[in-house]
């Protein structure tokens, strides 16, 4: 065990200790592959004899943004299939004569869209996800595109409707066959998960409508009400299939045989800022930790149970910390200070 180990086994111990989560996973590494890696604490406290595994499956939340969506958007661009920069409604007909048509690829992956900022897909649409759908992209704008930089749901939805339209495939399969298998991601997928692997799934939040606890479901509401599978949510992984995924992003050259469906323009192409002198500054979906130096920026993305990556493309290093924190707390503080302190031992 290195010291680098040691503190950050302490450090997501103490998380443990304090309630933060039931447990966590992690690993950091860089282009030859994982260099440190462990899990503390339980799976979950209602069975205290299961500790959280390196082999656990975790729901991503957010970070579905980034391995689904982000990355089959770029598979696109490199196929010269999505234009960044043209409005929509020249070429994807749904929305033709709607607000979004005027907006362009580029503003959804830099949150300027100007898209509602919320998503409460049941609110206003019902529970069909034809109506969904048609609800999404017919809606009015918040305010005009390239105004401001707000962060929402709705940009990954759009955009995962928008692969799916130009690629005549459901996202599942696109992101499936595209990137996840090329990449030997074989435990990543959509949820709701079958029995043999809801069972080293970690928990999260209690439903009280339900009477439930979401255990292979995904917690994210508007996931589950669009049977699992968005832009927004969805998807679950281990910590080892995510390093798989950033050490790719990191060095391409690490590819099997078989590559993913995107590479490394898009990669470079979306980790520098976009969004000019707007803040908060972004990326193409990812966002640069604040404070880090233009030169040695680091780039990450998060995700509402509990999930964070890292990339810091200069010295081709990359972490990643899996947690299920709202098992205990939907509060976002505590893991946001816990997540600066994991980045901090991670990439130094």
């Amino acid at each position: 065990m290195t010291a680098t180990t040691d503190r950050i086994r302490h450090l997501l111990a103490d998380g443990v200790t304090r309630r933060a989560y039931p447990g966590a996973v992690w690993a950091v590494g860089d282009t030859a592959g994982t260099q440190e890696a462990g899990a503390v604490g339980l799976l979950d406290p209602e069975r205290p004899g299961e500790p959280m595994r390196p082999d656990t499956l975790f729901d991503l939340a957010s970070l579905t943004k980034i391995l689904a969506v982000w990355s089959t958007i770029g598979a696109l661009w490199e196929a010269d299939r999505l234009p960044l920069d043209q409005p929509l409604r020249t070429y994807w007909p749904e929305v033709v004569a709607h607000p979004l048509g005027e907006v362009t690829a580029r503003h959804l992956l830099t949150h300027t869209a100007g898209v509602p900022l919320l998503a409460e897909l049941e609110q206003r649409y019902g529970t069909d996800p034809a109506a969904i759908r048609a609800g999404v992209l017919r809606e009015a704008l918040h305010r005009p595109p390239g105004e401001a930089v707000e962060y929402t749901d709705r940009a990954a939805l759009i955009l995962g409707y928008l692969a799916e339209h130009l690629a005549g495939q459901p996202l599942e399969r696109l992101a499936a066959t595209g990137i996840w298998g090329p990449l030997g991601m074989h435990e990543t997928r959509f949820g709701a998960l079958p029995a043999e692997l809801t069972a080293r799934c970690a928990p999260t939040e209690f439903d009280q409508d339900e009477g439930i606890r979401f255990t292979g479901i995904v917690h994210d509401p508007s996931a589950r009400l669009l049977g699992g599978v968005c832009g927004i949510a969805g998807a679950f992984a281990t910590a080892g299939d995510i390093a798989r995924f950033l050490r790719y992003l990191v060095d391409p050259a690490t590819a099997p045989a078989r590559p993913p469906a995107f590479g490394a323009a898009w990669t470079e192409l979306s980790l520098a800022v976009h969004t000019g002198t707007l803040e908060p500054p972004r990326g193409l979906f990812w966002h640069p930790v604040p404070n880090t130096a233009a030169a040695d920026r680091i780039w990450t993305h998060t995700g509402f149970t509990g999930t964070a990556m890292w990339l810091s493309p200069k010295r081709g290093r990359w972490a990643v910390l899996l947690t299920n924190k709202v098992y205990y707390t939907t509060d976002r503080q505590p893991m946001a200070d816990l997540r600066d302190a994991f980045r901090r031992l991670a990439l130094p």
